[in-house]
């Protein structure tokens, strides 16, 4: 018996073991993500060509702190990003000059008109969840990474000021989020590496602020945590109200199976996102997304990349991944 998209999610997020294991692949959209209607378009026209099990919309990485004044334009990367040209924040004291931003304006209203469209047309059997990145992630999004950590480390008062404008406005917005009828977040964590912050630094910076932002998201049941880049701080995270967390598990620790003894929920990984899917063959995807679902016995998992699916991607690979869970 055929079940939906959404049944099927639901089965997986309570242990069952579904009919096949979920899979879910998304990418970015430059160009069409500049507008409202065409973001929706192109979001829902690879949802009709692929039938993933959820939609996780992807759109321009600095939606969310355009109205603070960031400038970018599209230059061409493969993984469908666009090029920083302005940045807001350049001294300590810029960082006390935010004020929280208004969801039903700018750049995060066009998110919210993007995403009713979006769930108006594909219905409640098709899982939607937005992007949301963390306060720090969209700290360095306004100052880049290297005045980010300057601050942390020399200025902590200024930058804790704006952390607390950001995380008062990502709430704002998750809270209007909640009228256009998506399932959840997909909560977008930048610095949560080894190689870029301690321990200590995770705890002062971060984790207060991901907590008050994953408050406000207990009204959804499919919230996803991406935790980006290599040497993650997995065991910080692993109790955090989540649903599922997302990492490049075929790059760095922990691999699926290590994961799945952490974390009591489910798992999405499984593929490389350039070594398999852009340079790889159908035959490599196959194999990868089998010996993914074997390391996971088919519980707790989603089959999907570590982060984006780049946008070099080729149409048979993206094919084998969505076709390989019918195997």
């Amino acid at each position: 018996m055929s079940i939906s998209h959404r049944e099927r999610v639901e089965a997986c997020l309570a242990g069952e073991k579904p009919d096949r294991v979920p899979v879910a692949l998304w990418r970015h959209f430059p160009v069409d993500d500049q507008t409202p209607g065409g973001l929706a378009e192109a979001v829902l026209a690879f949802q009709q060509l692929y039938d993933f099990d959820f939609i996780k919309v992807t759109p321009e990485s600095t939606y969310s702190v355009k109205d603070w004044g960031v400038r970018d334009e599209w230059r061409g990367a493969a993984e469908g990003t666009r090029a920083y040209t302005s940045l807001p924040i350049q001294s300590p004291d810029d960082w006390e000059r935010l004020t929280p931003l208004a969801p039903y304006t700018g750049r995060l209203a066009d998110q919210l008109t993007a995403l009713r469209a979006i769930v108006e047309r594909l219905g409640p059997d098709v899982p939607v969840i937005e992007t949301i990145f963390s306060p720090l992630a969209q700290a360095r999004k306004l100052a880049g990474e290297e005045t980010v950590l300057v601050h942390m480390r020399q200025y902590p008062d200024a930058l804790h000021a704006g952390l607390k404008t950001i995380t008062e406005s990502t709430i704002l917005f998750i809270e209007a989020l909640k009228d256009t009828g998506i399932a959840g977040i997909f909560y977008a964590l930048q610095f949560a590496q080894y190689g870029k912050i301690s321990r200590l630094e995770f705890q002062e910076f971060g984790k207060w602020y991901h907590l008050q932002v994953l408050e406000n998201t207990k009204d959804f049941w499919l919230n996803v945590l991406h935790l980006h880049g290599n040497d993650v701080m997995f065991d910080q995270v692993a109790d955090f109200p989540v649903q599922v967390i997302n990492w490049h598990d075929q790059e760095t620790f922990p691999s699926l199976s290590e994961a799945q003894e952490r974390f009591e929920g489910v798992v999405c990984g499984g593929l490389k996102q350039w070594q398999t899917m852009v340079l790889g063959t159908p035959e490599q995807v196959r194999a990868e997304a089998e010996a993914a679902i074997k390391a996971t016995d088919g519980r707790r998992f989603i089959l999907g990349t570590g982060c984006v699916t780049p946008i070099t991607a080729p149409h048979g690979n993206l094919l084998a991944a969505r076709q390989s869970v019918e195997m």
